[in-house]
């Protein structure tokens, strides 16, 4: 029989795990989902590092550390943070170098509190890549308006960018711009653009979860009928929009100077809806040259029971429009479903990283 994560990964998918803790790093956890599951890159975020170090287990001996010198809460929280992501960037260095460096990558997160200060955002970029210093690193950056210029910019300076939280068409073609005109400026400052990578995290499930309440307060059979298609069709065209930058000059210019292509990485791919397949946000977004970041439970279902297509993204785009069009028709505004969605995922990313430093607080207090 097939394995499903063999085929996932020989369509072009590169299966990233969407975890990361001190305990799966000591436990060899993680090396060996590199080594039997396919996995080939690590994203984590506020939410993922506060189940982790509230734990405390696997950290108490470097909290401690942290107390008797008298570290500030901020400090501790990005050198435990660091610690971690440095020794995964570690496991992933192999899958590194035998893909020339598009996989093999470990994002950290920029303090999502800083979504909106472009200044703050950039300074932490820098702070966290001198901290890790690890080549295979990610600095995940929110694509809010504030985002995009901190985008061209790391990218500039030599810093290699996973840009997060997009949700939007329109917000994915100002993050596309964002890639070309950083990469550009990286070629002006005498960057090996090569050396230089991006991801794009197009969010998926959470479309559906906004989209699918609208519709059920609409409540008509024609409403009915679109539960559950949004958050496909959305991804499905933002990937249209990327083979379109593809085609353009810009992008044929730094390709010959021999840079990596920003490739969309599918996150939020967990179904939040348990009527749905828990392969869902999988199956229905293969096609070659994507990522694609779950967490283990997704991982899991995916090799007991994922039936992988040869490609379920090219072609589709008409279809992905008309349902869009569809839900313009029964009275969902996607301005606005996307914009609410922008605004919590910051929201709940900047109250993880706020009760984690409450938490961290009260751990290095004098006992």
């Amino acid at each position: 029989m097939t394995d499903p994560l063999a085929a996932l990964a020989d369509a072009g998918v590169s299966i990233w795990l969407d975890d990361l803790g001190r305990g799966m790093l000591r436990s060899g956890r993680l090396a060996s989902l590199v080594e039997s599951r396919y996995v080939t890159g690590v994203t984590t975020n506020p939410t993922i590092f506060a189940a982790a170090i509230g734990k405390r287990e696997s950290y108490q001996a470097q909290l401690d550390d942290l107390a008797a010198r008298g570290a500030e809460v901020g400090e501790a929280l990005r050198e435990l943070t660091a610690h971690d992501v440095r020794d995964a960037c570690d496991v992933l260095r192999p899958c590194f170098d035998a893909t020339g460096g598009v996989d093999g990558r470990v994002s950290i997160e920029v303090d999502a509190r800083l979504a909106h200060d472009a200044a703050g955002m950039i300074a932490e970029a820098r702070s966290l890549w001198w901290a890790v210093d690890r080549p295979n690193l990610f600095i995940k950056i929110p694509a809010t308006l504030e985002g995009i210029p901190a985008i061209s910019a790391c990218l500039a300076e030599g810093i290699s960018v996973n840009v997060t939280l997009i949700f939007s068409l329109a917000r994915y073609g100002q993050v596309m711009d964002a890639f070309l005109d950083g990469m550009r400026q990286a070629v002006r400052n005498g960057h090996d653009p090569a050396g230089i990578a991006s991801v794009a995290s197009f969010f998926v499930s959470r479309v559906d979860s906004e989209v699918d309440k609208r519709l059920d307060a609409i409540g008509t059979p024609e409403a009915g009928l679109l539960r559950g298609r949004a958050a496909v069709a959305n991804a499905r065209l933002a990937f249209q929009a990327y083979e379109r930058m593809l085609d353009g000059d810009e992008w044929r210019q730094l390709h010959a100077a021999g840079a990596l292509p920003q490739r969309p990485l599918w996150a939020s791919t967990s179904t939040k809806d348990p009527s749905y397949p828990d392969t869902r946000y999988v199956v229905d977004l293969v096609t070659r040259g994507v990522v694609n970041t779950m967490t283990e439970v997704t991982l899991d279902a995916i090799a007991d029971h994922g039936v992988i297509p040869a490609d379920s993204v090219r072609g589709t785009y008409d279809e992905a429009r008309a349902v869009l069009d569809a839900l313009a028709v029964v009275g969902v505004d996607y301005d606005d479903v996307v914009a609410v969605l922008e605004g919590e995922g910051i929201a709940k990313f900047a109250d993880a990283w706020s009760r984690l430093s409450d938490e961290l607080a009260a751990a290095l207090s004098p006992r």
